[in-house]
């Protein structure tokens, strides 16, 4: 099994974009934010499953999160920015084809997949891989199976987006990929990535509105309009 002509074509030049690394920093320093959130152990060594251009391994980097960091990545173009961002402590990146990785099991003590999943084909394969090669994993994706899932997709589409989750939807995909879940939350996209999408006020707006209706109503709020899962998860032996 591997990734299909299609998504591998659309990914070959995804990262030349200076506009698109912009926002992907922004999401990585509040992704760095979340993982926080969960970690309270020292990690050795980090596999960046999916790592994009790099811009979450560079926020980890900076911060310390693990003494050693590894990537992995489909994409070229976002290997070679990777490769370019001379990342501190950053020990290897391969290209793989998104569903084998060359590792023994539980060769990484653990493991980042952020905001990979949604544009995963297969995604039960791709978790039993990363779970078989990493001893805990932090994945996050974001939520947008809402009542305005038509939109989603529409919005989302362009960027590679061809799966949807709930939270409902999104435990039920871990558990039944043998993984079990140790620690799960939704988040509200932080304040600077809202305005960085949509400008300072109607960010402004829609950051308060998505913060405190999951502050006033958590477990229905994420089926009314969009968040992010974060989950910390082990295989289930």
């Amino acid at each position: 099994m591997k990734v299909s002509e299609n998504i591998t074509n659309k990914y070959s030049n995804y990262y030349d974009s200076d506009q698109l690394h912009v926002k992907r920093k922004i999401a990585a320093q509040q992704t760095a934010q979340h993982l926080f959130s969960f970690v309270d152990f020292k990690v050795e060594n980090l596999l960046d499953i999916g790592a994009g251009e790099g811009s979450l391994l560079s926020e980890l980097a900076k911060i310390g999160f693990a003494q050693n960091f590894h990537a992995v990545e489909i994409s070229s173009s976002g290997i070679n920015s990777i490769e370019k961002k001379q990342i501190m402590n950053l020990k290897s990146v391969s290209k793989f084809d998104g569903y084998q990785i060359d590792a023994h099991d539980h060769e990484y003590d653990f493991g980042t997949a952020v905001h990979v999943l949604e544009h995963v084909e297969h995604e039960r394969a791709f978790l039993r891989e990363i779970s078989r090669c990493c001893k805990q994993i932090y994945i996050e994706v974001p939520l947008e199976l809402t009542l305005t899932v038509r939109k989603s997709i529409r919005l989302s589409g362009p960027y590679g987006h061809i799966n949807f989750y709930n939270p409902v939807t999104f435990k039920n995909l871990l558990e039944t990929s043998d993984l079990k879940i140790l620690k799960f939350k939704v988040f509200a996209n932080s304040l600077a990535y809202e305005t960085h999408i949509s400008g300072e006020l109607r960010g402004m707006i829609k950051y308060l509105l998505r913060s405190q209706l999951l502050g006033m109503m958590p477990k229905t709020a994420p089926h009314l309009l969009s968040y992010l899962a974060g989950v910390l998860c082990c295989r289930n032996l």
